[in-house]
């Protein structure tokens, strides 16, 4: 049976640098098949756009498989696009149809600024990280699993929030541009396992700081950010936050 193909215009951000000027600007695309993924629709674009001696839009991907977080993308003013808990290159053009106007915009954070077009700098993400988000005790051989006394509902929580793969769906969907799911995934991994308890509050203590120091807005319970994430991280984990960078401020004193 054949496919139907879809005609659509597309308003994409275009920037050639952090410090230009950027602008929507508008496209046609035809022959779009409503089997492409978000990003392959994208690069029969941009092979129309080198065809025609056009500079190709610049956009962030890497494993197209939901996992690596790089898609980011705001799609008709949605991060990674109208599909609950996907990520961009998981929306597939079957989501349109023929004379649809698709707007593509990078995420808008001010601790993400915009490197050109679609991609946008995450870095500030990898400082939090390097603050604190890691375990830095000897352990030695590796300890056999049931030899270490973690409750089944623990261990799926700690999961859960180590599904967090970082792309920022979170601070670009807040009106505040909070990164406090992100943070507290990150610290709730640590803190809810025994391998995290040596230094859980110097860790609560210097992510907090970091995430403050790149600028990230304050977290007023908006619930965007648990709806735009694409691994349905929580918000449990901001209340988790909190409660670890209490206790370690009173700890502290």
């Amino acid at each position: 049976m054949a496919t139907n193909l879809m005609n659509l215009t597309l308003k994409i951000w275009r920037q050639k640098d952090a410090n230009a000027k950027g602008a929507l600007q508008t496209y046609s695309l035809e022959g779009v098949s409503p089997d492409m993924s978000f990003l392959e629709m994208l690069d029969v674009l941009n092979e129309k756009l080198v065809a025609q001696g056009q500079d190709a839009v610049a956009f962030d991907h890497d494993c197209r498989e939901g996992i690596c977080g790089m898609c980011s993308l705001m799609i008709d003013g949605q991060a990674h696009g109208p599909d609950k808990a996907a990520t961009t290159c998981q929306l597939h053009m079957r989501r349109y149809k023929d004379g649809d106007t698709i707007t593509i915009e990078p995420f808008r954070a001010k601790a993400f600024p915009v490197v050109r077009d679609l991609c946008v700098d995450r870095s500030a993400f990898d400082r939090i990280q390097e603050a604190g988000g890691f375990c830095s005790v000897n352990t030695g051989n590796a300890v056999d699993a049931n030899a270490m006394l973690i409750s089944h509902g623990t261990a799926e929580k700690a999961m859960d929030a180590a599904a967090c793969i970082g792309c920022g769906a979170c601070v670009a969907a807040c009106p505040n541009a909070s990164a406090m799911l992100f943070v507290g995934a990150k610290v709730s991994q640590y803190a809810l396992l025994p391998q995290g308890q040596p230094e859980r509050e110097k860790r609560a203590l210097a992510m907090r700081a970091a995430m403050d120091a790149e600028g990230f807005g304050h977290c007023t319970n908006e619930y965007e950010c648990e709806a735009a994430c694409p691994k349905e991280i929580k918000i449990s984990n901001i209340a988790r936050l909190n409660r670890e960078y209490f206790r370690a401020t009173l700890i502290s004193e």
